[in-house]
């Protein structure tokens, strides 16, 4: 075989999957918080999240990238698991457009008269414009142009193939449709793109290379490779992405059997469609199109039942105090996602620290259990969260994401000490109980319900809108009363009321549940400096 035809198709493979990429990151970053607003319409019903999920796809050309957006919506509890099963049903009809693309623009039209102006026109985007959004919107279009001339490769690099590999005799061959198939799921395994599975298989087809039953075979195989793709980007991942990763496996392998199945009763009939007035081409982006439109028909019946069985997956992992809950590294590439994650285990690490110091302040016997073992969990989850937000810094950021990173660490930094300090509280049990002067001892047990009170307030509950005004005003009453009980026991120490050790020692216990009401409001206050993304967020 001609070494340079070799070449040529695995430059046109490259330049087609660089294309794809660029196409991709470009859009996902210049959508960023719009298609934040776009998916939260599927929370309205199931058939909006299945026509937002097509969509988006349609138009962000990765159903891999909007399964990721979906993780994340998941996991920060913005969608559910069955409307964001609805959305993955979408990405799978919305995958198809890239079909329509290469059969309707790039095997009708001369690639070279476009593609290149596109490429130019992309990238004098990119440098002369004065948003962020305009750039990344240049690097899609140049994209775009890009995967056309990979396209064109590829198509000249089958033409010639056909002089040196008879596939034709391949497809002759008995049960040729399963080696297709197989064939079509280890490329899209290898590429990690079922469009250049896609785009390698409209190629050999207009090339004449293959029949177009062999083809079909092979576009069942790339949709089945696709779920190789969900099943290492969920390895370590939360309980919700392998949740919905196993249906995204589920509803793939269901109707690759029953597509593969008709495929082989009805093979005689389908060949002899080629022999009709509509191109191979199209024959095919039809295909991929019906065949995936059938797998939704197939499965939207069952979905509450796949729904429910799923919901009794990976209890394990939830069942697991320090694994983090929201923390996915596939939506690191989406950072608004990502911050919106992040900013959901901090509030589950806020509910945790108040929970440790409530039993802390409250506790009666002086033995406040699972406290160690809390704190251990504490501190995992404050590193897992500590690393994630390094490796969303290290993405491409917008400014206002860039500036509250800090806050976030800050927050995780008093949460972490709130639950140190309530596991030492213990060692003052005795000493805040078994005060000898009664009128201290009421005066503490005040002080201690004030704390009570303002840890509550303190604590970032789920979709909370806490304000840092009510825990700093109850944090300035608290350090007023934490002054006069001070004079009160000194008073009561030099008067002869309470022993100067016990004195000393109850100082020392005041002022451990002053610091641990202060690293509280701390951590509320820094929270709070967080919303605004949040609401800018929410609002687009």
């Amino acid at each position: 075989m001609d070494i340079a035809i070799l070449g040529s198709l695995a430059g046109g493979i490259g330049l087609f999957l660089l294309g794809m990429h660029l196409m991709t990151q470009g859009l996902r970053q210049a959508a960023g918080k719009s298609l934040k607003s776009v998916l939260q319409a599927a929370t309205q019903s199931r058939l909006k999240g299945l026509l937002s999920g097509t969509l988006i796809t349609a138009i962000v050309q990765s159903s891999s990238a909007v399964t990721v957006a979906t993780i994340g919506f998941v996991n920060a509890g913005l969608l559910t698991i069955p409307q964001s099963v609805a959305v993955i049903y979408g990405c799978n009809i919305g995958s198809t457009m890239t079909s329509w693309l290469v059969a309707l623009i790039g095997f009708k039209i001369n690639i070279s008269v476009f593609a290149l102006p596109l490429i130019a026109f992309g990238m004098l985007m990119n440098v002369v414009a004065s948003t962020e959004r305009i750039r990344q919107i240049g690097f899609a279009v140049a994209g775009f142009g890009v995967f056309f001339i990979g396209l064109d490769f590829l198509k000249e690099s089958f033409e010639g193939l056909e002089q040196h590999i008879n596939l034709t005799a391949i497809s002759n061959l008995p049960l040729s449709e399963l080696l297709f198939l197989v064939a079509g799921f280890i490329l899209t395994l290898l590429m990690q793109s079922s469009a250049a599975s896609m785009a390698i298989t409209l190629s050999l087809a207009a090339a004449g290379s293959i029949n177009i039953t062999a083809a079909a075979a092979l576009v069942i195989g790339a949709n089945l490779g696709t779920t190789s793709t969900a099943m290492l980007a969920v390895i370590g991942a939360t309980p919700n992405a392998k949740r919905i990763a196993a249906a995204h496996v589920i509803f793939n392998l269901i109707t690759g059997a029953v597509g593969f199945l008709l495929l082989i009763l009805f093979s005689s009939q389908v060949n002899h469609l080629n022999n009709g007035f509509i191109g191979i081409v199209i024959l095919l982006a039809l295909f991929h199109t019906l065949f995936n439109v059938l797998g939704v028909c197939i499965m939207w019946p069952l979905t509450n039942t796949m729904v429910n069985f799923l919901a009794k997956r990976f209890l394990s992992q939830e069942e697991n105090i320090s694994t983090p809950q929201y923390l996915d590294k596939n939506i690191l590439t989406t950072p608004y996602l990502a911050l919106e994650a992040m900013s959901m285990e901090l509030g589950r690490v806020s509910r945790l620290c108040t929970a440790m110091a409530l039993a802390a302040v409250s506790e009666e016997d002086g033995n406040p259990p699972q406290l160690e073992k809390d704190l251990s969990s504490i501190m995992a989850l404050v590193s897992s969260i500590g690393q994630f937000n390094q490796k969303i810094a290290q993405q491409n950021l917008n400014p206002d994401i860039t500036d509250i990173l800090p806050s976030s660490l800050r927050v995780a930094r008093y949460l972490n000490e709130v639950a140190r300090l309530s596991t030492r509280l213990v060692d003052y049990h005795d000493s805040l109980e078994n005060i000898s002067d009664s009128s201290i001892r009421q005066s503490v047990f005040n002080f201690k319900k004030d704390i009570t009170t303002l840890l509550n307030e303190c604590r970032i509950d789920e979709n909370s809108n806490t304000e840092s005004e009510p825990p700093r005003k109850l944090l300035h009453t608290l350090e007023y009363d934490y002054q006069a009980l001070k004079s009160d026991i000194l008073n009561a120490a030099t008067s002869g009321k309470l022993e100067a050790a016990e004195c000393v020692t109850l100082l020392d216990a005041l002022s451990h549940l002053r610091r641990l009401a202060e690293q509280a409001e701390k951590a509320s206050t820094y929270w709070s400096s967080m919303l605004p993304i949040h609401a800018r967020n929410a609002g687009k």
